[in-house]
């Protein structure tokens, strides 16, 4: 690789070169350490004679800029002067925006792979264990023989024409969706198409109605783009329709799986909240993250499959159900937002990659996806039924769960004051990883309690780890 000099003009040269190496290391461009082109590669890179590049070396070696190793070259002085101050955050014009998106907390914060503690109880996230590795490693090579034979141009923003085929009849069979492939987006997870959704409905000062307790990662990406975010109370039915807000824009629910609580919307409130929506032309995001795993009961329509008025974007991920480091997901958009939506998601990133898209349409049309959640459903069903027998022996002294039948969390309030912050601390120590349901409450008074994941720990780990948590409840009191 050249390095980055410009000569202009034939006059001057060494004092053009000794200023541009100089500015370099000063501003940092060229780092402590770093090796220089030797003085003949260099010369003839700029045009200039080998003299003209020496004697600056070593000038800038007198001036401790530089320091010359025998046999290996010229590098950049460790001790070679620091980069000018530059500005910080309060000195820019932008500093209160800045401020605002810096404050916006992250209370769904996964771990690390260096910060993952033994027994995991975070919600959201899948253990590897579980994950087809031999099979996607197929599907994967299939993709990179795909793209191996493709032009090299760019994708289409929308997704690839063999993964929005496969979602479609995926989400029509497991999930009752009526879509076409045209109705589909291919998206860098839930987060980006909630994202690109809120781009082209909202504006600052925008009302958006939202359960609450709710998904706080949206609550906090609409409150960034400038919107009012309104939480509405939530019961045994789901969202209370009635005290959705006049002028509300946008409505987020999870009506399979209420988020974090877990109970599914009835179809009275489903069907009062369309009615809701098309009265007030606002746009319904259903947030279907992870109701493929049902446990008990019949299984749910989606919302979007009682739309008959084009209010409800339906969308969908498969964090959940394969891996959450692969990013994908999807929105089905109704025909008034589907265009905007597009152009901004081709504003954004174009398209999202295409390999995973292969792979994944492979993974879909093989039946890959099914079997590997059939296989899942079995282990979670298991998992789920021996934390809901510890919630109703030992530690009901102080947890009760919330009743649920989706998913792969659940949520355990408390029966009695718990200090939670101190369980969090203590039982991080003994490496229990457990975390609080407060933080997605918003405007209705919080009910303290454990949000349970049970998709990355271990089955076998569940008692011992539990057995950790109501030791130190007992320790506590």
């Amino acid at each position: 690789m050249e390095l980055h000099i410009v000569i202009n003009g034939r006059k001057d040269l060494a004092a053009q070169l000794y200023q541009q190496l100089r500015e370099a290391i000063a501003t940092g461009r060229l780092s402590a350490g770093a090796q220089l082109p030797p003085s003949r590669l260099l010369a003839e890179q700029l045009g200039v004679s080998r003299k003209t590049v020496s004697d600056t070396y070593a000038t800038l070696t007198y001036e401790g800029l530089l320091v010359g190793k025998i046999g290996r070259g010229t590098f950049v002085n460790a001790w070679a002067p620091q980069p000018n101050r530059v500005q910080t955050a309060t000195d820019l014009a932008c500093a209160a925006n800045l401020a605002k998106w810096q404050a916006l907390p992250s209370p769904m914060h996964h771990p690390t792979r260096d910060t993952t503690l033994r027994y995991e109880f975070i919600g959201g996230a899948t253990s590897r264990n579980q994950f087809p590795q031999d099979e996607w490693r197929r599907c994967t090579q299939d993709a990179l023989r795909r793209i191996a034979q493709n032009s090299g141009f760019y994708s289409q923003p929308e997704g690839l024409a063999a993964l929005r085929s496969a979602i479609a009849g995926h989400i029509a069979f497991s999930r009752g969706v009526k879509c076409r492939d045209s109705d589909i987006v291919v998206t860098n997870g839930a987060q980006q198409a909630l994202d690109l959704i809120a781009r082209v409905v909202l504006e600052p000062g925008s009302i958006v109605a939202m359960e609450d307790p709710g998904y706080s990662p949206a609550r906090h990406l609409f409150t960034a783009m400038g919107a009012l975010v309104i939480g509405v109370p939530v019961d045994e039915q789901g969202i209370q329709v009635d005290l959705i807000p006049d002028g509300a824009r946008l409505i987020y629910v999870t009506p399979s799986h209420q988020f974090p609580l877990g109970m599914p919307m009835s179809l009275p409130r489903r069907e009062a909240l369309l009615a809701r929506a098309f009265a007030l032309g606002a746009i319904i995001i259903e947030d279907d993250y992870d109701s493929e795993f049902r446990y008990e009961g019949r299984p749910t329509d989606s919302l979007q499959s009682m739309d008959s008025r084009g209010v409800v974007t339906y969308v969908g991920t498969f964090s959940k159900t394969l891996l959450p480091e692969l990013r994908l997901g999807y929105a089905v958009l109704p025909p008034a937002i589907y265009g905007a939506v597009l152009k901004a998601k081709q504003l954004t990133d174009q398209h999202s990659s295409t390999l995973p898209q292969w792979a994944l349409a492979k993974f879909i049309s093989e039946g890959y996806l099914l079997k590997h959640i059939r296989r899942c459903h079995t282990v979670y069903a298991g998992r789920r039924e021996r934390i809901l027998q510890r919630l109703a022996a030992d530690l009901s002294p102080w947890f009760e769960a919330v009743p649920t039948v989706a998913g792969f969390h659940m949520a355990a309030l408390c029966k009695v004051p718990v200090n939670i912050p101190l369980l969090m601390e203590l039982a991080r120590q003994v490496e229990v990883g457990l975390y609080p349901l407060d933080v997605f409450f918003h405007d209705t008074p919080v009910r303290p309690g454990l949000i349970i994941g049970f998709g990355a720990i271990e089955t076998l780990d569940i008692d011992p780890a539990l057995d950790k948590v109501r030791d130190i409840l007992q320790q506590i009191g």
